[in-house]
């Protein structure tokens, strides 16, 4: 892979181009992360592809070898592990509370402490998601609660 940089003093935006002989799924993976950036999300539902304002996302779960992404429409799957969405999101308001779940910080409606130092959030949606112990103490000190 070669890359390219070209300084431009009078440029005003910042412009990507990506040649490429084919769009291999390792290409396709580092524009998925380039739109993170942008505050996008890459996802797939029906077959079809979809870029997703990451302000719309709820919460991600990882359930067996896959990554579903929820919103308040619909459900959509990432090609992005768990812990790679993590990384890429943590500056973003997104906290993993499980080993299977990262939540929007801004999208928690209630808190409600549960059996073992669990936590039971109530995200904005409805849908019920539990902490486990492990995080639950940095959710609660993310939150500022005791």
């Amino acid at each position: 892979m070669k890359i390219t940089i070209d300084l431009v003093p009078d440029k005003t935006d910042t412009e990507i181009t990506v040649s490429c002989g084919s769009l291999t799924p390792e290409i396709e993976k580092l524009l998925a992360t380039l739109r993170i950036l942008d505050r996008q999300l890459t996802v797939r539902r029906d077959d079809s592809i979809h870029l997703l304002d990451l302000g719309k996302v709820i919460y991600i779960e990882a359930v067996e070898r896959s990554t579903f992404v929820y919103t308040a429409e619909a459900v959509y799957e990432s090609d992005f592990r768990l812990y790679e969405l993590e990384q890429q999101l943590a500056d973003s308001g997104f906290f993993r509370v499980s080993k299977s779940c990262l939540v929007c910080l801004k999208k928690i409606h209630s808190l409600k402490a549960d059996i073992d130092r669990k936590i039971r959030i109530t995200m904005e949606n409805g849908e019920q998601i539990v902490a486990s112990r492990m995080y639950a103490d940095e959710l609660r000190k993310r939150l500022g609660v005791k």
